[in-house]
């Protein structure tokens, strides 16, 4: 399935939401090596920028270290002074639409110039009232207070995919099945857009048990929590996106028809 390069949501909420979408598999915190991590606050001068889907990436240098930055899209330039709150780092990331791969960048909430209006003297920049997230695409699932609530399928309400595997049978196969393409139907319980490039979706059936109930899958298209949906594609385990990020059963990539849709 072919993903279109649409900016939907801003960094500042893919950072605050890959916890969303992890939730359900075990995060285990990897040991950062690069020496400007540690710290709570940065500061330091832009030395490169580029804007690219709605995100703006910044390389800048803090006490003779250089690191990327990522955060919603603003207006700054060479040789400004930028500073911001310590963010979530991601090594390894690649950036579809700038065909780039960053070894280590920070995605955070807010960055800004020095000198600009709200900036703390703490060094954080945080402002006094945040500019507005850029609006919803039409037809985008409704997030923030208005999105769906988790649903927990029961246990024999979703029928088994012909030829397929429940959830629980996809971890408890799970020597058999690592790397195969497989198919499976569930219901959407959770949703997330535009995380790393890619839409995020958790999956349940009714089967399995805390820890096998539940199962991430990643696609193009976009979805709603309580959608039916048949999902095919390769299972991996264990899989590490960096930053410690592992997720114990993945299908990515996957192809996806809604069998059955949520009223909007």
């Amino acid at each position: 399935m072919k993903r279109k390069s649409t900016p939907i949501l801003t960094i500042f909420t893919s950072a605050l939401m890959i916890l969303f979408a992890l939730s359900g598999s075990e995060a285990l915190r990897a040991q950062q090596k690069h020496p400007l991590l540690e710290a709570s606050v940065h500061k330091g001068k832009v030395l490169s920028t580029m804007n690219s889907g709605g995100y703006t990436y910044i390389e800048f240098e803090e006490n003779g270290k250089t690191l990327w930055v990522a955060c919603r899209e603003i207006t700054v330039s060479v040789g400004d002074t930028i500073q911001f709150a310590k963010g979530a780092p991601m090594n390894n990331f690649h950036s579809r639409t700038l065909n780039k791969t960053f070894e280590t960048i920070l995605f955070v909430s807010r960055v800004t110039r020095s000198g600009e209006k709200g900036e703390k003297d703490d060094g954080t920049g945080t402002p006094g009232t945040p500019p507005p997230l850029p609006k919803m695409p039409k037809g985008h699932i409704p997030v923030g207070p208005n999105a769906p609530q988790v649903i927990n399928p029961a246990p024999g309400s979703v029928n088994k995919a012909e030829n397929g595997y429940t959830v629980a049978e996809c971890y408890d196969k799970k020597d058999s099945l690592q790397g195969k393409t497989i198919t499976v139907r569930g219901r959407v319980v959770k949703f997330s857009a535009r995380i790393m490039e890619r839409n995020w979706a958790h999956i349940r059936d009714g089967s399995g048990k805390a820890g096998t109930d539940d199962l991430t899958v990643t696609f193009g298209d976009m979805v709603r929590v309580g959608d039916l949906v048949l999902v095919t594609g390769k299972i991996s385990y264990n899989k590490d996106f960096g930053s410690g990020y592992i997720f114990p059963a993945i299908i990515e990539e996957a192809s996806i028809t809604i069998e059955e849709t949520v009223k909007k």
